[in-house]
């Protein structure tokens, strides 16, 4: 779905000579620009780390909760190691144990956060005396005194994982403040040209979205549809090839989101964003262009038992579409998100989180672009909420039992403006959009989780097993009114007509079982193997994905880790594509120069010998290294394979045809990445280049029958996917300045997405996606300061600061002619000015 708050990546490329050399001057300077950042880190990152350089300490702990019975070891905790410079995270083992070497002596403070419980210690560490503690999970923190030193930056597990903390989520640089804008800050995640997320190759139809455990996406198409208000998320994670069997139902990478814990101690209230921003046109003032305030309450209800959170924000934003005329280029958007969460301490062993989540949204002029002006583009409003409820019981000693539902609603609408008859021409579209569409969905989900205690075989085994079933409904409606495509000189060449209104319900029943064991056969090598066996009543298919990961330690230090892994992944079968067959057949007709038909085929819709869940194979290798202190490099390889997905093309002759929609469709992605993140006293430096290849068939299915679908369906075709950008370079990070200023820049460059070259018909004039947009290139910039305001007896503590967006200005356009008849064709539109913002957030 696109969102006018989504913020888009794409450029052009023009074939003519001038833009190649406008081309040249750009490469030229991004290619300075890079060099310059790679000479000085280069050059200053060794000789900085050189001087910081000093022997390590080691702090080792367990974590537990008391009860009758005496302690129980607690697996799955979050332990953080924070000082003044650097912020690292691991999860306890199955025996509630954790371990951290490779820091510096000194002060740290460590936490320890479980969902409902909490404990925290200071801690000093010396070289050389590895320091141990245990932290008792209780309602309310904990506090007393210790030190330690720092981790090297190591992912957790097997399989390709990187996090961003709250702190970034909430402070970097966020053009509509979203929680998941921030995935872009990962390498492999890019926004593709049409404003998706695109998270390892994979399109946001075909990845897993997760917040608290709960799948989040859209029943009928199976694309992320859930909003929390940013406030409220404690960290965002994206997992490429996730091997723990407990994933299922994606064919790429999964995103999670997870929320903070309500606090049971004290009462939190911040409010920010009470200022709308003014919308400029002609250098004046007309309006609000954004009005974006939220708030947030969390606290105790119930001394040590029962905590809450509610976050509510509301959304006005108009997004303009800047090569449009002034007051005739804004989309809008509106809606609310509110979120409720409550956080219960139930026994020593059992917490529960029950949370409540709404999110109306109305965006008008869905899909606005430099050739579709507001007339021709469609109204979209959804509405929906979701209830989750997630019980946890720690039984026995090690072992824990999590017991998880969630209902989700979902309803969308697409409707046009009009019913003025739809034309295409060269340069712009007329009259009404041609597909109205109401969807009714809704899935209900349950799901239990065992983790048992560890057992002792040839090493250390930490099983686990679970089962998930999911029962999803849909209802829809969808009308199509006639196309007409006009040429160069006017007048019609092409008539497009559709059957009636049609209307289609479908259920659907998933199950699936899993099973894994974390096998620790030495202390320096680690696996997980696993099995995940999944039903679907579409396909009426049971399918068996077998996935394994390794992890050693290549050097006695830790300090040189290669982790790999391989499996077998099964997507899920969104609801909209099961009753393709019932949608309205078409008729293409071709006219001559007088009007009349020179030649007509009806089509039909089929699907070609069943349906089928698409299957991917994936593989990777990463090698990391801490190279000195606080700097730890890495390299990583992956590789996925899919096939069986869902396409969509015609076959006819003179006077009929088929489009049929088949499971040949077949993805490739690979990629090679080497990362750094760089801690030095309390700075912290992120970057990575990336190159990869994102090939496979491009006639998906959603291009043609999703939220903006295209009237003209051409053959399939294969080539480099719409949101391919082979080589990417991103740095961003944390610094801290003088007066209390922390500073937060992200750079972003990367090659300009594919396009494919057509004639007035849409006909493909040569293979497709070989054009490329230029480069893009953008700096964004965040500055925030703490401020201390006296208020009577007290005093309100709050962050102002200041936001630029595209710093340098680049030109960075989304939209290109890509019709060789045109005047324009080459031509690149709709550039992502320069843009400033203030932000100041209160906290009681």
């Amino acid at each position: 779905m696109y969102s006018p708050k989504q913020r888009f990546d794409g450029t052009t490329f023009t074939p003519t000579g001038r833009g190649q050399a406008v081309t040249a001057r750009l490469h030229s300077e991004v290619s300075r620009r890079i060099f310059l950042l790679i000479v000085a880190c280069l050059y200053f990152g060794p000789s900085v780390s050189a001087q910081t350089s000093v022997a390590s300490a080691q702090i080792n702990g367990t974590v537990f909760v008391s009860d009758s019975q005496g302690p129980s070891y607690v697996p799955g905790v979050k332990v953080t190691v924070l000082s003044s410079a650097i912020s690292i995270e691991q999860d306890t083992n199955q025996e509630g144990r954790f371990s951290f070497s490779g820091l510096t002596a000194g002060a740290y403070t460590i936490t320890a956060q479980f969902p409902g419980l909490e404990a925290n210690q200071s801690i000093t560490v010396e070289t050389g005396k590895p320091a141990h503690i245990a932290l008792e999970l209780k309602p309310s923190a904990v506090k007393t005194e210790v030190t330690v030193t720092a981790q090297p930056l190591e992912v957790k597990g097997e399989a390709p994982t990187q996090t961003i903390s709250s702190t970034m989520v909430r402070d970097t640089p966020n053009q509509n403040e979203r929680a998941d804008n921030v995935l872009a800050l990962i390498p492999g995640v890019v926004r593709g040209p049409d404003g998706r997320i695109n998270i390892k190759g994979a399109r946001n139809t075909q990845s897993g979205a997760l917040v608290n455990g709960a799948n989040v996406t859209d029943p009928a198409t199976g694309s992320a549809a859930f909003d929390v208000p940013i406030d409220v998320v404690a960290s965002v994670q994206v997992i490429s090839n996730p091997y723990d069997p407990q994933y299922g139902k994606l064919a790429g990478a999964v995103s999670t989101m997870d929320t903070k814990t309500s606090d049971y101690e004290n009462f939190h209230f911040s409010v920010q964003n009470i200022m709308p921003r003014v919308r400029v046109r002609d250098g004046s003032i007309f309006g609000v262009g954004g009005a974006t305030p939220r708030m947030t309450l969390s606290g105790p209800l119930v001394k040590d038992r029962v905590a809450f959170t509610q976050s509510v924000e509301y959304r006005f934003i108009r997004t303009p579409v800047n090569s449009l005329p002034a007051f005739q280029r804004d989309m809008t958007f509106e809606g609310v998100n509110s979120y409720t969460q409550l956080d219960l301490n139930l026994t020593p062993k059992q917490t529960a989180t029950v949370s409540f989540s709404l999110y109306p949204q109305k965006l008008k002029d869905l899909g606005l672009n430099t050739f579709t002006p507001q007339a021709s583009a469609p109204d979209y409003h959804q509405r929906g909420y979701q209830v989750y409820a997630q019980h946890r019981y720690v039984v026995g000693q090690q072992g824990l039992l999590t017991s998880q539902f969630n209902y989700k609603l979902f309803d969308s609408d697409i409707t046009p403006h009009s019913e003025d008859p739809y034309r295409l021409l060269v340069d712009t579209t007329e009259g009404g959009f041609f597909n109205q569409q109401a969807r009714r969905s809704s899935r209900v989900d349950l799901q239990e989780t065992y983790q048992f205690a560890p057992h002792h075989f040839f090493g250390e085994h930490d099983f686990k097993t679970g089962v998930d079933y999911a029962y999803s409904e849909y209802g829809g409606r969808q009308l199509y009114r006639p196309v007409e495509i006009d040429g160069v000189s006017g007048t019609a060449i092409e008539d497009i007509t559709f059957t009636g209104a049609t209307s289609s319900n479908i259920d659907q029943h998933e199950a699936a079982a899993f099973v894994s064991d974390h096998w620790t056969p030495f202390s320096r090598f680690t696996t997980d193997l696993g099995t995940r066996l999944d039903r679907d009543s579409i396909t009426d298919q049971t399918h068996l994905s077998p996935r394994g990961g390794f992890r050693l330690a290549l050097t006695s230090d830790d300090k040189t880790i290669l982790k790999g892994g391989a499996g077998i992944f099964f997507d899920r079968v969104p609801l909209m594509i099961a009753p393709f067959a019932s949608l309205p057949g078409r008729t293409v007709s071709i006219l001559g120069q007088q009007g009349n038909v020179t030649s007509s085929t009806s089509y039909s819709n089929q699907i070609a010998g069943g349906l089928q869940n698409p299957r991917s194979y994936a593989w990777n290798l990463a090698l990391s290294r801490q190279v000195v202190q606080g700097l730890i490099l890495q390299v990583t390889y992956e590789n996925r394979h899919t096939t069986r997905d869902f396409v969509v093309s015609p076959v006819g002759n003179a006077s009929s045809g088929v489009l049929y929609l088949a499971n040949k469709g077949k993805q490739s992605y690979q990629e090679l990445q080497v990362s750094s993140r760089y801690l030095i006293h309390k700075h912290a430096i992120n970057a990575s280049y990336v190159h990869s290849k994102a090939y496979g068939d491009l006639n998906d299915f959603y291009q043609f029958f999703g939220n903006t679908p295209k009237p003209v369906i051409q053959a399939d075709g294969q080539g480099r996917l719409s949101y391919d950008a082979p080589n990417r370079f991103l740095v961003w990070g944390e610094l801290k300045a003088p007066s209390k200023l922390t500073i937060l820049p992200v750079f972003d460059t990367h090659t300009g997405f594919p396009y494919s070259v057509q004639d007035a018909y849409r006909n493909y004039l040569a293979p497709r996606n070989t054009q490329r947009f230029p480069w893009f290139s953008s700096t964004d910039l965040q500055v925030l300061r703490p401020l201390s305001i006296p208020f009577g007896d007290r005093h309100i503590h709050a962050r102002a600061g200041f936001t630029v967006f595209n710093v340098f200005n680049h030109f960075n356009p989304r939209e290109v002619q890509t019709i060789a008849e045109s005047p324009r064709y080459g031509q690149f539109f709709n550039n992502a000015w320069r843009e400033y913002r203030g932000k100041f957030v209160f906290e009681f």
